[in-house]
């Protein structure tokens, strides 16, 4: 999970102060100083960790502080709006031209994954009703443009190229392309580079002068720490970019990007890739992010994850069901939910608590076998499991390449479903007696 190793070092220095009735001056600066110590480690900038924690100690040894009941919980309220505000304090968003193309121009590193993500870009804006197109301007990358093809082809967005030609015609002529045929919004993917080169920086200011772009966004690598952070403000002074994109947040990301670069940049985060698919992008909430990597989790992206993906048609007719209706139909629906929303340790790492059970081993496969039980069933037994005797389930075993075993711990979890369902439908006892079961 992203942040874990912060996440982890942050709780441990936090939690001593949290586990005291009472609070001195000298206990605050120690789990600063700890806090510190955690934040180096993680790669954030030198002096954004000593402007941080100078922030935190000031505002830890205030009477509202010490002469608080939880004193504890008052130091990370404090902790968590200091990172809030590190990383913007309000969420940033895209804006929008006057005239048609709006034109978003991304520029980055090679490696950081730009081609992909101007694909994913691409797909989150068509989805708010937007008509995007991709102009492929990589013309030294080997099989750039084709990548973006590719990319842009399962995205459902068209990809405008003419090959290795001069970057600034192909921007002016994508231009003139999406006016022709209805294309709003333009993202023009740039050549990428190993380090900063003085021609290429050229290339991306004649781009920049001749398309005049409504944003230039710097798509970073989250996993490189304060070197993105670094690079990021020579773009900034040779460009002038808008905002940031970090990308592999879903990785074994430290954090030094994302809590420096608004620090050191100036210019705000805007959206942030957490996985490989083409739908794995969301918009970059700093309060949000600040309580993630507290392992206060992330409780407003899970719904919204949850409104998303939700297949309103099978929720009302679920809905409908009394708990002993349910299926196994059912059950499989529930299970492709959930593996839409990045699976256990994806609804773990949101969930308030959830790093403290990162030791906890969840397969990302662990989803494959209970579908393939159920899907090996015929349609009989999927709609009435009673029917599941000793001989169709070895059967069903033998078929979904699965054990007897398996199958019977599927229908066990199905059951403790089920059983659940029925005692949330009894009311405010039913729910209290589930939790106090669940305890």
């Amino acid at each position: 999970m992203a942040f874990e190793g912060l996440t982890q070092k942050l709780n441990n220095a936090l939690s001593k102060l949290t586990a005291r009735g009472k609070l001195t001056e000298q206990m605050v600066k120690e789990g600063v100083r700890e806090v510190r110590v955690a934040l180096l480690e993680a790669d954030v900038n030198y002096l954004v960790v000593k402007d941080f924690c100078k922030k935190i100690a000031e505002r830890a040894v205030g009477s509202q502080v010490m002469e608080s009941l939880t004193p504890g919980q008052q130091v990370i309220k404090i902790v968590s709006e200091e990172m809030t505000s590190l990383m913007g304090s309000e969420t940033a968003r895209l804006t929008w031209s006057s005239s048609v193309p709006t034109i978003y121009m991304l520029c980055g590193l090679q490696g950081a994954g730009k081609t992909t993500m101007a694909a994913k870009l691409a797909k989150y804006l068509a989805k708010t009703g937007k008509k995007p197109c991709l102009a492929a301007c990589d013309i030294y990358r080997p099989a750039a443009i084709k990548q973006l093809q590719v990319v842009g082809e399962q995205a459902g967005v068209p990809v405008f190229e003419k090959g290795t030609q001069d970057p600034v015609k192909t921007a002016l002529q994508a231009v003139e392309y999406c006016r022709d045929y209805g294309r709003d919004v333009l993202i023009i993917d740039t050549a990428g580079r190993l380090h900063i080169d003085d021609e290429l920086m050229d290339e991306l200011s004649r781009i920049k002068q001749k398309v005049k772009p409504q944003e230039i966004l710097f798509v970073v690598d989250s996993m490189t720490g304060q070197d993105a952070v670094n690079v990021a403000k020579t773009f900034d002074e040779k460009l002038g970019i808008d905002g940031v994109i970090l990308t592999k947040l879903d990785g074994d990301t430290r954090g030094g990007a994302a809590l420096s670069i608004k620090a050191v940049v100036g210019k705000p985060i805007k959206f942030s890739g957490i996985g490989e698919k083409l739908a794995d992008i969301e918009p970059f909430h700093p309060d949000r992010m600040a309580q993630r990597i507290l392992g206060m989790g992330d409780v407003m992206t899970l719904i919204e994850k949850a409104a998303e993906i939700a297949d309103t048609a099978t929720l009302s007719k679920t809905a409908k069901r009394r708990p002993t209706d349910m299926t196994l139909d059912d059950f499989l629906d529930q299970m492709r939910q959930m593996k839409k929303m990045g699976g256990m340790e994806g609804l773990l790492s949101m969930l308030p608590g959830g790093a403290k059970l990162k030791n906890a081993e969840f397969d990302a496969d662990s989803l494959k076998k209970p579908e393939a039980i159920i899907c090996s069933m015929t349609k009989k037994e999927r709609r009435n499991p009673s029917l599941l005797n000793a001989s169709r389930r070895k059967r069903i075993a033998a078929g979904s390449g699965t054990t007897v075993q398996d199958v019977n711990a599927l229908m066990n979890r199905f059951e403790q479903a089920r059983t659940m369902m029925k005692r949330m439908m009894k009311g405010k006892h039913g729910m209290r007696d589930l939790m106090k079961n669940m305890r």
